[in-house]
């Protein structure tokens, strides 16, 4: 427990002393509002073609958890902008945890940017117990941020949401070039980048990124061990 506790106290000393600078980056203020956005998300990073469907396994809040994320043909305007539909839908066993549905645009540089989720957790009782976590760009003082950038360098950091109070994540860039094994496979040319909220200032993650994919594996490496890893990916 003391090595734990040392860790999340180092990493999230870092963090804090680097959210200035994130509040300060491109994706803080709408110092990019003006580009012009598309539904055809082919990011190598964070690639959503319409069809395509990931399957991850793992563990989150003491249980063992699967989550199926599938690109839609729906689109919806946010804040201005037509944006692509992803829904995510997280269960253990038959149980519905949690259904979510994303809502991310491509700009003309190449990064991705999230507009915002529309969330809800389920009890036992198949009924809905919360939609704590949905935001929409645009609304409320919510802005959108980047989910990926066009061309991530070390030790690049930026926001990915912000809706204050209630979405506030944060990502930096910690290395390039990286392999690794998770139940798909063996990926190479990893991106991983480390999540933080100082709405949750002991939690941290990590998140790795293969080209042609997308995310592969998520891990927490301060607060509640939680990992998910990609069991499989299928395009259309």
């Amino acid at each position: 427990m003391r090595a734990k506790r040392l860790v999340a106290v180092g990493v999230t000393a870092f963090v804090v002393g680097s959210v200035a600078s994130v509040v300060a980056g491109p994706a803080s203020g709408e110092t990019r509002a003006a580009a012009s956005f598309t539904t055809v998300i082919d990011n190598p990073l964070f690639p959503l073609p319409i069809g395509a469907t990931w399957v991850y396994r793992g563990m989150r809040d003491g249980v063992s958890q699967t989550d199926r994320v599938t690109v839609t043909s729906h689109t919806k305007v946010v804040d201005g902008e037509t944006v692509l539909v992803v829904r995510d839908v997280a269960k253990h066993g038959t149980r519905l945890l949690e259904k979510t549905f994303d809502w991310y645009a491509q700009d003309d540089l190449g990064a991705v940017w999230y507009f915002g989720e529309d969330t809800a957790t389920y009890g036992p009782n198949g009924h809905v117990t919360s939609t704590e976590g949905s935001w929409t760009a645009g609304v409320d003082g919510a802005l959108r941020g980047i989910i990926m950038e066009a061309d991530p360098q070390v030790p690049d950091g930026y926001r990915q949401e912000y809706y204050a109070g209630y979405a506030e994540d944060s990502a930096w860039v910690l290395s390039l070039g990286n392999a690794v094994t998770v139940p798909y496979g063996r990926v190479h040319h990893v991106l991983r980048t480390m999540e933080w909220s100082p709405l949750e200032p002991d939690v941290v993650d990590q998140k790795y990124y293969a080209r042609g994919i997308g995310i592969v594996k998520e891990v927490a490496v301060a607060g509640d061990q939680e990992v998910a890893k990609l069991v499989s990916f299928v395009t259309p």
